[in-house]
């Protein structure tokens, strides 16, 4: 099988912004295999999400790669990102949608069918299910099944964004069932085997 450069990674930042952090994601983001970075720190006050922000916009914009801000669609447009991710407990995607207008906005739908349906009702530009193999990333009350992503594919063509525990050992499955793209965090963050530069390199779009 041929190696296809694709961007179908949707990257999550780690938990925790450490100093060399901007320059691995520098170096992640040169791979040329992610077409998302998502911002996610939860316990950063405002101004530190805002700082922070910022800087990650630049290394995106220089990477051409789309920055998500997670949670807060006021922070999205105070930043003057691409978009913003919303959970089940986060603001209602209408209310979103007045703040960032045009801008991306992608929910988060577990593994109901219901939230699927509803998500595609109110025009989400992608919805992401999970999740689908265990993760210490965080605490997760919903698992789903590869065929929920086969099933949500028959009802739209919104982008499906797989996301829970995947690793290079189990990447394929996902892209096998049809997922656009796939959400990877610890695996790239907190490898304690490989570094953020060579686990992205065993992550390859197969066509």
């Amino acid at each position: 099988m041929r190696i296809n450069k694709k961007k179908f990674i949707y990257l999550i930042s780690p938990n925790k912004i450490s100093k060399d952090f901007y320059r691995n994601l520098d170096i992640v983001l040169d791979s040329k295999k992610i077409k998302y970075f998502q911002l996610r720190i939860k316990n950063y006050p405002r101004k530190n999400i805002i700082d922070i922000g910022k800087k990650v916009k630049k290394i995106c914009e220089k990477n051409k790669v789309k920055f998500i801000i997670n949670d807060d669609p006021n922070i999205a447009k105070f930043i003057d990102c691409d978009g913003c991710h919303l959970g089940q407990s986060d603001m209602d995607i209408l209310a979103a949608r007045k703040i960032l207008k045009n801008k991306i906005i992608g929910l988060t739908c577990h593994n109901s069918k219901i939230l699927i349906k509803k998500a595609i009702l109110n025009k989400a530009d992608y919805i992401a299910l999970g999740a689908f193999y265990e993760t210490k990333t965080k605490k997760t009350k919903f698992r789903a099944r590869l065929k929920l992503i086969s099933e949500t594919r028959k009802l739209t063509n919104i982008p499906i964004v797989a996301i829970g525990g995947i690793t290079y050992k189990n990447y394929k499955n996902l892209l096998l069932h049809k997922a656009n793209f796939l959400a990877i965090s610890g695996y790239i963050w907190n490898n304690k085997k490989l570094t953020p530069k060579e686990a992205i390199s065993l992550l390859n779009y197969e066509n």
